[in-house]
């Protein structure tokens, strides 16, 4: 179902002179005393004044740019089609919601709401609440649950489309016999080419058309011969077109033995009958000219291929005889030929005889040798070589340990040597003694009290003695960062 759109028409406007007009006051007004107010203002008194003066109403038009936004509001204006007249509405998302089924673009609605003016762009608009369809309304939703049907059906599947026959002989044409559409099939068709068109006339629109445009393709169906069918009108309103949309229209055309072009009204028209024909034409002269190939076209497409034919014959041709030629120069007497070929024949059997000589004398050569590595690796001689060299390997073992076993007992003579010389031991046995309490060693006399029993170690054995007597030092060394000090005590 087409789409139709219309502008709201502007009337002619006086064009202003190019000087500005300035306004000056009256000879004794006071500008001061003037009621002055700002655009706000201005806007809030005539969105009051808007909004008192209509209140809520029912209007009746047809959805025009409609513009879904991301925030849930639909924005789009209602035509009026008896006359010029145009107005911008607005549905916010809580309202749109509950209308978006059937508000769509051409459809013909009765909108409720109350008109008021938007500050932001000093606009009138009317926002709706309640929207229900009115009238042509009502057959456009109808179309597009018929439209998502047949889709879901398969028909409009592209898969199923047919081509075009390249040479048409029998063309049938299911149009209105008086109207406009056929004349111009036919004008186009002839000048075209040479076919034979047949017309079944039909009703293209009323209550009747769907039946007739069957009855029609019915008829044309048992033509004898019958290479494509172009089923269509002019253009009109929607209502005019509506038969093309009908179920049983569409259906028939789908059930059709030969492809179908579509030619339905003007370029910006499209029914359901262009959804599911094979070829959709804008018009009926495109439809003839979609089918009918153009005659001057042929001859002149004939004639390239002539030309195209010949040259390619003549140059495969010039191809074949340069080829005999050369294969003509290369053919000579078959004696000569067999006697270069018995030539080459004994060149490579003296060849193929010294190759072989070559082969086997180099074998032989890999042969000796061999032998002579294997005399050379005798078990015995392996043998021989290899107790030479372990007896010697065994000499120098000994060597090597009795002179690494010299140099450990001189290491570990030094060891004891000075472990001697560290031992408390011989410190002991040059007249000194070690005294411990509790285990630990005596290092000053302030550790002891009198009346303690220490153990004395000496050179040769030790023995217990208790303190009767604890005499300090006169002087006791201090420690510090820099090293002992002496400090004399009184």
């Amino acid at each position: 179902m087409g789409l139709w759109g219309s502008g709201l028409g502007l009337g002619d406007t006086a064009q202003s002179s190019a000087r500005p007009l300035l306004y000056r006051p009256a000879p004794g007004n006071d500008m001061e005393s003037d009621d002055v107010i700002s655009v706000g203002e201005l806007d809030r008194r005539l969105r009051r004044a808007v909004e008192v003066a209509s209140g809520d109403f029912w209007i009746e038009g047809e959805v025009a740019s409609l513009k879904r936004a991301p925030s849930g509001h639909v924005y789009f204006t209602l035509k009026d089609e008896r006359e010029e007249a145009i107005i911008d509405c607005v549905m916010y998302r809580f309202d749109a919601q509950r209308a978006r089924r059937i508000l769509t673009e051409g459809a013909r609605l009765q909108l409720k709401g109350r008109a008021t003016v938007w500050a932001p762009r000093g606009r009138l608009q009317l926002v709706g609440t309640l929207a229900r369809l009115a009238g042509r309304g009502e057959l456009l939703l109808a179309l597009e649950k018929l439209k998502e049907q047949l889709a879901q059906e398969g028909l409009f599947d592209p898969a199923r489309k047919r081509a075009l026959p390249t040479a048409p002989r029998v063309v049938g044409v299911v149009t209105s016999g008086a109207g406009a559409a056929f004349h111009d099939i036919r004008t186009v068709a002839f000048r075209r080419g040479g076919l034979r068109l047949v017309l079944a006339p039909a009703l293209v629109q009323g209550e009747s058309a769907a039946a007739s445009i069957v009855a029609a393709l019915d008829l044309l169906e048992r033509y004898p011969g019958l290479s494509a069918l172009i089923v269509g009108r002019g253009g009109g309103s929607g209502e005019d077109l509506m038969a093309f949309n009908d179920e049983r229209v569409v259906r028939r055309i789908a059930r059709c033995a030969v492809p179908v072009v579509s030619a339905v009204g003007h370029e910006v028209d499209i029914t359901l009958t262009d959804l599911v024909a094979d070829v959709r034409a804008a018009t009926p002269s495109q439809a003839a000219e979609l089918l009918v190939p153009d005659r001057q076209m042929q001859r002149e497409a004939l004639k390239r291929c002539e030309r195209h034919l010949v040259q390619a014959q003549l140059s495969l041709l010039a191809g074949a005889q340069a080829r005999l030629s050369r294969l003509s120069q290369r053919v000579s007497d078959p004696r000569f030929v067999i006697a270069a070929r018995q030539q080459e024949l004994t060149e490579l059997t003296e060849r193929m005889g010294r190759l072989v000589r070559r082969s086997i004398a180099q074998r032989q050569r890999q042969r000796h040798q061999l032998l002579q590595r294997l005399a050379h690796r005798h078990p015995e001689r392996v043998l021989s070589r290899a107790r030479g060299d372990l007896s010697l390997l065994r000499s120098r073992l000994g060597a090597v340990m009795r002179l690494e076993l010299s140099a450990r007992r001189k290491a570990f003579g030094r060891c004891v040597a000075q472990l001697d010389a560290m031992s408390p031991l011989a410190v002991l046995g040059r007249g000194y003694a070690i005294a411990t309490h509790e285990g630990l060693p005596v290092l000053a006399s302030q550790e002891l009290t009198v009346g303690d029993t220490v153990r004395v170690r000496v050179a040769h054995g030790a023995f217990r003695a208790r303190v009767t007597q604890v005499e300090r030092a006169m002087t006791e060394p201090e420690v510090t960062e820099e090293g002992p000090v002496s400090e004399v005590r009184s």
